[in-house]
Formats: C-alpha cells, sequence, structure tokens
C-alpha cells in the first residue's frame, strides 16, 4: 500500500539561530485522495492569489495569508476522508546538546515525525504490512550532494520493518502539496512561537484530522494548560 506524505519545516535547526522551536510536517494520505487534496487546495490558492492580484507564477506562502484565508483552506481541505496532519514540534530550549549538523537533525525529525504521527496511526488502523511511503519535500535547503540521505537514512532505521521509503524533492513554488504543508506546519509551529498569530485558526482544527507530537513527548502540567490543542504524546 502506497501512503503520500508532504513534509515541510517552519523554524531553524541551525545551531546559530535563536528561534526556540523548530517544526517538521505537513500531511499524508492514501492514493484515493492524494489529487483531490491538492486539486482542491490548488483552487483555493489561486483564488487568493487573483484576490490579492499575486502572479499566478509566484508562491503565496502561509505567512502570506489571513487567519480567515487559512480557515478557508483548513475548513475544505480537513474534511477529505484520508486526509491527515502530521506534525513535530521540537522545543530547543530543553535539548541538552547543541545541534551541530543541520542536515542529520533533519532526517531524525523526519524518522521520528513518521514513527510518532504516521506509522503509530497506520498501526492503530491495522495497516502496517508492506507500507510504502512516497515522501515529497521541498528541496530549498538540502544540498545536491546530500539529496540522497534522507531515504538512505528511512531505509536504513527502518530496516526491521516492511517498509519502504521513497524521498523526492521539487521546488514548493510549483508543488502545491508541498504549499500545503507549509501552511500545516507553519500553523502550528507559530501556535508555539505566538498562538495569537493563529488564535482564529486553531479552534476550527478538527482535532482527529491532525497528530501533533512534542519532543520529547514530555509536558509538565503547566504545559499542556497553556497548549490546550491536540497533542498526541
Amino acid at each position: 500500500m502506497k501512503i503520500y506524505v508532504y513534509l515541510d519545516e517552519s523554524g531553524s535547526i541551525h545551531k546559530n539561530s535563536k528561534t526556540r522551536y523548530f517544526a517538521v510536517g505537513g500531511y499524508f494520505t492514501f492514493k484515493e485522495d492524494r489529487l483531490k487534496i491538492i486539486s482542491n487546495y490548488k483552487r483555493i490558492n489561486l483564488e487568493l492569489k487573483r484576490s490579492k492580484n499575486i502572479s499566478l507564477e509566484n508562491e503565496i506562502k502561509s505567512y502570506d495569508m489571513s487567519q480567515k484565508e487559512k480557515i478557508k483552506i483548513f475548513s475544505t481541505i480537513q474534511k477529505i476522508k484520508t486526509f491527515k496532519g502530521c506534525i513535530k514540534v521540537f522545543d530547543k530550549k530543553i535539548m541538552r546538546k547543541e545541534i551541530v549538523e543541520s542536515n542529520i537533525f533533519f532526517n531524525y525529525a523526519v524518522k521520528l515525525l513518521l514513527q510518532d504521527c504516521i506509522i503509530k496511526e497506520l498501526t492503530k488502523k491495522k495497516i502496517k504490512d508492506n507500507l510504502e511511503f512516497i515522501i515529497s519535500i521541498d528541496n530549498r535547503n538540502i544540498k545536491v550532494g546530500e539529496l540522497r540521505d534522507l531515504e538512505t537514512y528511512l531505509n536504513t532505521e527502518f530496516c526491521l520493518d516492511n517498509y519502504i521509503f521513497k524521498v523526492k524533492y521539487f521546488d514548493s513554488k510549483t508543488n502545491f502539496g508541498i504549499q500545503l504543508a507549509d501552511l500545516i506546519v507553519n500553523t502550528f509551529y507559530n501556535y508555539y512561537k505566538d498562538r495569537r498569530i493563529v488564535r482564529y485558526v486553531i479552534p476550527i482544527l478538527k482535532r482527529e484530522k491532525y497528530n501533533l507530537s512534542l519532543f520529547s513527548g514530555n509536558c509538565n502540567k503547566k504545559q499542556k494548560s497553556k497548549y490546550n490543542i491536540i497533542e498526541n504524546n
């Protein structure tokens, strides 16, 4: 069975970055709804560009959208049967070691996302054998010599499981699936960075349509009260 995964990142994992949070995420779906999700997002995306007088060839990023516009997108996409948002958020403040190599950490982050937010979900549904994950990722932060690192890493890390990982890199300007992934991961990233940015968006999200996991999975009562949404640790 093929599982289609679209991923992007928000924040920074570079060791010199002062940003507290880093997030990787997007969504996954099955073959039956893959094109339906993309076509629905593309339609709304083009409508927004026309209303904002943005060239149809230019990419509209999540930070270019108002909360009202984001709500319109989420309200439409989350109605699709096999759509499932997936987000892994890292609080760098609690890490005991600095991130020396960002590409290696990104690979690790994707592994945790798959493990905690996707594979766990599929296992609950008794979907766990002969899985082929087709992962689409933005290529803007990947060096040419490292393009196959993630695919090799995932197939090695999950060598005891009957999974196959294929990683494809695209320019997000021409890939609406990755653009939607950017909107999803950035929305949850902003929830932790400054929830005022998405205070009207978060309440309309359907809890059952998103898997959010925090690194390292430990939240004290004060944190859980502050971030009272859809954490799945």
